[in-house]
C-alpha cells in the first residue's frame, strides 16, 4: 500500500508485539516498478464477493 500513492496510508490493527514488529517491518520493503505491476495485475484477477459492511452497518456508512 505505500508503495501506490503518497497519501495513502495503511493502519495495521494487531493486539501482538510480534505482529507490529511484523508490520513495522513492511515499511523498510521497496517494491521495484516490476514487482508492483506484478502484484497489482495479481490482485485485479481475483473476484471480490460479498458486501463491505454488514448490513447492520451499511445504513451507518450510507452504503
Amino acid at each position: 500500500m505505500l508503495a501506490q500513492k503518497p497519501w495513502i496510508v495503511p493502519i495495521p490493527g494487531t493486539r501482538k508485539l510480534d505482529r507490529l514488529e511484523e508490520n513495522l517491518g513492511a515499511a523498510d520493503i521497496e517494491l521495484s516498478p516490476k514487482e508492483l505491476n506484478d502484484l497489482n495485475d495479481a490482485l485485479s484477477k481475483i473476484e471480490i464477493s460479498g458486501d463491505r459492511y454488514p448490513a447492520e452497518y451499511a445504513k451507518r456508512v450510507g452504503k
